[in-house]
C-alpha cells in the first residue's frame, strides 16, 4: 500500500502541482494558434486570392519559427531555467499576436506570415521548455502518461482555436464568379477583401492579452529546479554530438518530423477536402474540423488511461496501422466515407506527439534540454510537408491524392513504434539520477 502511494505521488508531487497546472495550460494555449492556421489558410485564399500552395506557406512560416528558435530556446533554458524560457516564450507569443493588427491595416500577406513566424518563435520556447519539464516532473517510468495527460489539453485549445476561427473569422460569405464580377463592377470588391482580412484581428488580440496574463502568473510562482539546472562548472553539461550516438533518439526525431507533417497537413486541408467531396459550406466544414479535434482530445485522454495497462510503443504501433487504413480509405473513396475516415484519424494520431517525445528523451540526462529542442525542430515537418500536399492537390486536382503524404508518415511511425524505439541506449546512467527535485 505504501509503495503504491509513493509511486502515485511521484507521478505528480504535491509540491509541483501548481507549476504542473500552469505549464499544462500552455499546451492549451499553443493549440489555439496551431489550429487557427487551418482557418487562416481558407480565409486568406479568399481575402488575398491565393492558391492552395501559396496559402500552405502559412504553415511554412509558422513552423519555420519552431525550427529556427528551438535550439536558441534550449540554450537560454540551459543557461537559466525552464521558467525563464517559458516566460520569454509567452511574451514573444503575445508580441506576434499583436502584430496581426498592423498586418491587417497594411493588408499585406507577407506581414501576416512574419507575424505568424514571431508567434511560432514564442511557441518554440514554450514547447522546448514545457514538454521535457512535464516529462521530468516525476517518475521517469510514467513520463509518457504524464506528458499525454498534459498534451490532452492541447486539443481543447485546438477546438477553441477552430471554433474562434469559424465563428469570428469566417464571414460565411463565399462569392462565386458572378458575384465577384458584380462587386468589381460596383467598385466594392477591394472593400470586401479588406473587410475579410480585418476579421482575423480580434481573436489574436485576445490571445496576446491571455499570454501576458499567464506570463505574470508564472513569474510569481515558485518552480521546482532539476539537478541538471544547477550551475556546476566542473560537470559535463551535455553535448549535441552525443545525441547522434543514440539510435532511439535519431529515429524519434524522424518520426516526429513525419507525425507533425501528417497532423498539420491533414488539418490544414481538411476543410477543403470536405468542401471538395461533400459540397458543404465553409462554416459547416469548419465545424466538422472542430469535431475532429474533439476526437483528438478524446484520444489523448483515453490513451493516458490505456497506457496504464498497454505499453506506449505498442499502443502507438496499433494506432499507426489503423490510421494507415483510414487514410487509404480517404484516398480511394473520396466523399462522405472518405471524409469520415479522415475525420477519425485524429483520434488515433492523438497520442503520437507526446509518446514519441517522451520515448525519445529517455536516457538523455544533461542532454535533455538540447534533445528536446531538436525534437521541437522536427516540427518543421509541418512547414515542409503541408505545402507539398498543396502542390500535389494543385497538380493532380485532387485533395484526396494529397493525403498520400500522411499515408507515408504513418508507415514510418508504425516502423518506429514496433522496431525503432526499442534500442533505448543510455550513455550516461549516473546523470539520470540527477533528475530529482531541489527547491
Amino acid at each position: 500500500m505504501n509503495n503504491k502511494k509513493e509511486k502515485n505521488s511521484r507521478f505528480i508531487s504535491p509540491a509541483s502541482l501548481l507549476p504542473f497546472i500552469l505549464v499544462t495550460t500552455l499546451f492549451f494555449m499553443w493549440g489555439i494558434p496551431n489550429n487557427l492556421n487551418g482557418v487562416l489558410i481558407k480565409q486568406f485564399m479568399k481575402s488575398f486570392e491565393l492558391t492552395a500552395f501559396k496559402a500552405g506557406l502559412i504553415q511554412s512560416a509558422f513552423y519555420m519559427g519552431y525550427f529556427i528558435l528551438a535550439v536558441p530556446a534550449a540554450i537560454l533554458m540551459r543557461k537559466y531555467s525552464y521558467k525563464v524560457g517559458i516566460v520569454f516564450g509567452l511574451l514573444l507569443y503575445a508580441f506576434g499576436c499583436l502584430l496581426f493588427y498592423p498586418a491587417a491595416l497594411i493588408g499585406t500577406y507577407g506581414f501576416f506570415l512574419f507575424a505568424l513566424f514571431i508567434i511560432a518563435s514564442g511557441l518554440a520556447f514554450l514547447e522546448t521548455g514545457a514538454n521535457p519539464f512535464i516529462a521530468l516532473l516525476g517518475n521517469k517510468d510514467s513520463s509518457e502518461r504524464r506528458l499525454n495527460l498534459s498534451q490532452a489539453f492541447n486539443p481543447i485549445g485546438s477546438v477553441v482555436g477552430v471554433v474562434l476561427g469559424t465563428a469570428f473569422i469566417f464571414s460565411g460569405v463565399e462569392p462565386d464568379e458572378s458575384k465577384i464580377t458584380a462587386l468589381k463592377a460596383a467598385g466594392e470588391y477591394d472593400a470586401f477583401l479588406q473587410h475579410e482580412t480585418l476579421r482575423v484581428v480580434k481573436p489574436y488580440l485576445a490571445l496576446a492579452a491571455f499570454a501576458v496574463v499567464w506570463a505574470l502568473l508564472i513569474i510569481r510562482t515558485k518552480f521546482p529546479h532539476f539537478k541538471e539546472e544547477e550551475k556546476e562548472p566542473s560537470k559535463d553539461n551535455g553535448r549535441l554530438t552525443e545525441l547522434f550516438k543514440l539510435p532511439h533518439f535519431i529515429k524519434g526525431v524522424i518520426a516526429q518530423f513525419f507525425y507533425v507533417g501528417a497532423q498539420v497537413g491533414t488539418w490544414s486541408y481538411f476543410i477543403m477536402y470536405v468542401q471538395d467531396y461533400t459540397g458543404e459550406a465553409e462554416k459547416m466544414a469548419g465545424y466538422l474540423l472542430t469535431g475532429t479535434l474533439i476526437a483528438f482530445g478524446a484520444g489523448r485522454f483515453s490513451a493516458t488511461w490505456i497506457m496504464r495497462v498497454v505499453a506506449p510503443a505498442k499502443l502507438m504501433g496499433v494506432y499507426s496501422i489503423i490510421n494507415l487504413i483510414l487514410v487509404a480509405i480517404s484516398i480511394t473513396m473520396p466523399g462522405w466515407i472518405g471524409m469520415w475516415a479522415l475525420f477519425f484519424t485524429s483520434f488515433f494520431m492523438s497520442l503520437m506527439y507526446p509518446t514519441i517525445f517522451a520515448m525519445s528523451i529517455k536516457g538523455l540526462g544533461p542532454n535533455t534540454k538540447i534533445g528536446g529542442s531538436v525534437l521541437v525542430m522536427a516540427i518543421i515537418g509541418g512547414a515542409i510537408l503541408t505545402p507539398v500536399m498543396g502542390l500535389i492537390a494543385e497538380e493532380t486536382e485532387s485533395m484526396a491524392l494529397a493525403m498520400m503524404i500522411p499515408l507515408v508518415a504513418y508507415v514510418y511511425i508504425a516502423y518506429y513504434s514496433w522496431f525503432g524505439a526499442k534500442t533505448v541506449t543510455t550513455s550516461i546512467p549516473e546523470e539520470e539520477k540527477k533528475l530529482s527535485f531541489s527547491r
